[in-house]
């Protein structure tokens, strides 16, 4: 964590000794064993409280992108659909049976006209 190795930890424990004695050593250890958890409590905290603001953005994005698929599926579907309704009106046009309706009745009013 702090890259402190034996040798570093020996020379704090045995400046610790002198300065505290033998008999408040164990209660200031005690001491400081339970702020570094303390402490190591709070940053874990803070990490998830991170992690979980992040992912929140993330399903908020993932649902915009969603909501924009689907109205580009819809108005795909629609533009499809209206092409198709469009193309059949067209074959409707050119079906033999409506071609020779459209010819006899055009013929019937330019004799009577």
């Amino acid at each position: 964590m702090f890259d402190i190795g034996f040798w570093e930890m020996s020379l704090i424990a045995l400046i610790a000794l002198m300065v505290l004695g033998p008999e408040r050593l164990p209660s200031a250890a005690r001491t400081v064993g339970l702020w570094v958890g303390r402490a190591r409590r709070m940053v874990a905290d803070v990490k998830s409280d991170i992690n979980r603001e992040i992912k929140d953005g993330e399903l908020k994005e993932l649902e915009a992108l969603k909501k924009s698929v689907q109205k580009t599926s819809e108005e795909f579907t629609s533009s499809v659909s209206s092409a198709a309704d469009s193309a059949q009106r067209e074959a409707e046009k050119l079906d033999p049976k409506n071609v020779v309706e459209t010819l006899t009745d055009s013929t019937t009013e330019a004799k009577n006209g």
